[in-house]
């Protein structure tokens, strides 16, 4: 399990880091309502550009101590947590605008895996 955690680990944290960094102002298909990049996305949400900011600096902050935690084993719990709880938000906002179950796949894929990491960190800590 311990190599399992790992992957789960760096791929969930990784790929958050791509989402805000790299895909921000990207359509991706997987944007929620009629949204093409982030902002329009978080306007479907009726969520304010404050709270995206908001939101976008703790998950990225979050994926950064999930990277950390590959070197301090006991930071990777609860920022797992904390980052498959916002994952459970974003299921609910595609949820609250009625998208296809497709446009919350990247959103169930990172819970499976901060909920993986979460699940095998205290094997490694």
């Amino acid at each position: 399990m311990h190599i399992i955690g790992r992957i789960s680990q760096t791929a969930a944290a990784l790929w958050i880091l791509n989402v805000w960094f790299n895909r921000f102002n990207k359509d991706t298909g997987y944007r929620g309502g009629d949204a093409t990049n982030m902002r329009e996305e978080f306007e479907e949400y009726g969520l304010s550009e404050n709270q995206m900011y908001a939101v976008g600096a703790t998950k990225v902050g979050l994926a950064v101590l999930m990277l950390i935690g590959l070197f301090v084993p006991k930071l990777v719990r609860p920022a797992s947590i904390g980052l498959a709880s916002f994952m459970l938000g974003a299921i609910g906002m595609h949820i609250k605008v009625g998208d296809p179950i497709k446009r919350a796949m990247p959103a169930i894929s990172v819970l499976t895996l901060s909920s993986v990491s979460a699940l095998t960190a205290e094997q490694r800590s």
